[in-house]
């Protein structure tokens, strides 16, 4: 039997120990742990939702690895590469791909009777996953688009149909300029149907991006069918994200030699570094928080512990007598503080879980999507973040307890037991 534990229940749950003047301490040094823990569950189911929204967001928009061609202009006006490539499309087959698809690029500038906006035109094919912008429509639909016919209908984004006014299955007028120096027209118009209005949150993107048939673009830039700007690869796992995009330099980057184009392989993190940045700075936010709250919630034990060993001298000091070690009254009070923190711990999970389930199903907490890229505060609660959060704070807090702990030794029993 471990009497150090049994000796540890029994003050826990004394009706004496409840009514003493250390009480109120252990009340407030319970509640410091379980607000600590109320806050590191909402900081890491906040951030990492936020990290995994924006993430999906962006590379919902633009994918995980881009391949095209080696072109030191910074412009939309994209050299072309061909199609037919060796890898293409089977490098899908190949786990941790999930999709390849080809893309088209062109610079225009829409204009309506009042106003005109500066776009880029993107085409995709037949092979294009619409899963990304299916959930983000909010007016209208997606169109279809088939090899062997070329469709004039596209989806612009809701920032761009505001600003200039346009609604579903209203003409849609672009222009272009010929870049080749040989044309007598150096302007092109086209004509375009809105078939759908989407909004990812994404105002980087959403001003910028109207969505068409590849085929347009290629008439546009007058390519062949076999000639795009290059292919997107979605991958199943962003966490892999590094290592998919070596393992497509193995697949793609060796097959070429001196008389093909010269391709690049880059990640999105490549191509958007200002994003993901930004996202890695909030790990550091979350580890200052964590760090605090421990240390407060820590301080507050350690007081509270300090008050219930000064109270329980008299106990300390007849155990001594009847021959126990002070490492054995340690522990007693060491069982006795993880009770304590254990019960500010499971208050702090109740409340920090019932605040994210109503936070995640209701929205209540707003966000400006033109600075945080999404409309709402993100939740993303997992059992292993919970798992290692409690874990980690039993562990830490317990051990901060040792060290005042020791103070026991310094009680003599005979002192103790005479001004009882």
């Amino acid at each position: 039997m471990n009497i150090e534990l049994f000796i540890a229940k029994r003050l826990f749950s004394s009706k004496e120990t409840k009514k003493s003047i250390s009480n109120a301490v252990v009340s407030i040094a319970i509640v410091g742990i379980a607000l600590g823990m109320v806050v590191m569950i909402l900081s890491i189911a906040i951030v990492t939702g936020f990290k995994q929204q924006v993430s999906e967001k962006v590379t919902g928009f633009a994918s995980h690895i881009i391949i095209s061609n080696y072109d030191i202009n910074s412009s939309y006006e994209t050299t072309p590469i061909r199609k037919n490539q060796s890898f293409y499309p089977d490098i899908k087959d190949i786990a941790g791909y999930k999709n390849i698809q080809t893309f088209a690029l062109k610079a225009g500038i829409v204009k309506t009777k009042t106003d005109i906006q500066g776009v880029i035109l993107k085409g995709v094919g037949s092979d294009f996953n619409w899963s990304f912008f299916r959930e983000s429509i909010v007016e209208g639909k997606i169109f279809n688009i088939k090899d062997n016919v070329k469709n004039d209908s596209v989806i612009i984004s809701q920032y761009v149909a505001s600003l200039l006014k346009l609604k579903v299955d209203e003409p849609l007028f672009m222009y272009f300029i010929n870049r080749k120096n040989n044309t007598k027209n150096p302007v092109k118009q086209r004509r375009f149907t809105i078939s759908g209005i989407y909004s990812t949150g994404l105002e980087e993107f959403d001003k910028s991006f109207v969505i068409c048939d590849i085929k347009q673009v290629q008439k546009l830039n007058e390519w062949t069918d076999n000639q795009v700007s290059g292919f997107e690869i979605i991958i199943d796992n962003f966490d892999e994200l590094e290592a998919m995009t070596q393992e497509t330099y193995k697949q793609v980057g060796t097959i070429y030699t001196e008389d093909t184009e010269n391709l690049q392989i880059r990640s999105i993190r490549d191509n958007f570094p200002h994003i993901f940045d930004w996202l890695e700075l909030s790990d550091t936010n979350v580890w200052i928080i964590l760090i605090l709250m421990l240390l407060v919630g820590g301080f507050n034990m350690i007081s509270g512990l300090l008050v219930i060993i000064l109270e329980r001298t008299n106990m300390i000091g007849i155990l001594k007598s009847l021959g126990a070690k002070n490492s054995n009254i340690r522990k007693i009070f060491l069982y006795n503080a993880s009770f304590l923190i254990g019960k500010g711990m499971i208050w702090g999970n109740l409340i920090g879980i019932v605040l994210c389930v109503i936070q995640y199903q209701f929205e209540i907490i707003k966000l400006d999507p033109s600075t945080y890229y999404i409309d709402a505060v993100p939740i993303n609660l997992k059992l292993v973040h919970l798992l290692w959060l409690n874990i980690g704070t039993l562990l830490i807090t317990t051990a901060m307890l040792i060290l005042p702990s020791m103070f026991i030794s310094k009680i003599s029993p005979a002192q103790a037991i005479r001004f009882s």
